[in-house]
């Protein structure tokens, strides 16, 4: 890739979405923006909590996932927007995977949930606790909703 993922122009506006619907929906800031779209979209993947988003279809995939999520699921940028954000939870744990697609519903109901926790798998099988994590609906100016994203700034490897 001759630009970083950050500086794609698709990615610029997706931040700017992200960005914007988290503000929009829990009425505060996600990251402190500085008012230039492609430095909030450098901020933002380089943010030291968790920020993930994916998209709306029946099996949703990742579209996005910054620096930090990356690091934490051990994928590369490729890698984590070909993976089905279902996926990251250990398939065997099957309460696990029915409370997740309960709150991802609640979610999409209310706009947002937050406070939310959950057991979450890496792709070489690392298990780890995320807490504190918020789920948001990603939402343009005219309320069209574009997928989902979560944020947590709390993991612990199990």
């Amino acid at each position: 890739m001759s630009q970083d993922v950050w500086q794609q122009p698709e990615i610029i506006t997706w931040s700017q979405l992200l960005l914007d619907s988290y503000q929009r929906l829990l009425g505060k800031q996600l990251i402190a923006r500085i008012g230039n779209a492609e430095e909030d979209a450098k901020i933002l993947f380089f943010a030291p909590m968790v920020v993930v988003s994916h998209g709306k279809e029946a099996n949703p995939i990742f579209n996005y996932g910054n620096q930090t999520a990356l690091t934490l699921w051990e994928m590369t940028w490729q890698e984590f927007i070909e993976t089905p954000s279902r996926n990251t939870v250990n398939p065997i744990e099957l309460e696990e995977l029915a409370t997740r697609e309960k709150l991802l519903q609640k979610a999409q109901e209310q706009g947002f949930m937050d406070n939310i926790k959950g057991i979450r798998i890496s792709k070489t099988g690392k298990r780890f606790l995320i807490e504190n994590v918020i789920v948001w609906n990603v939402i343009d100016s005219n309320n069209k909703t574009w997928g989902q994203a979560a944020t947590y700034p709390n993991w612990t490897f199990l």
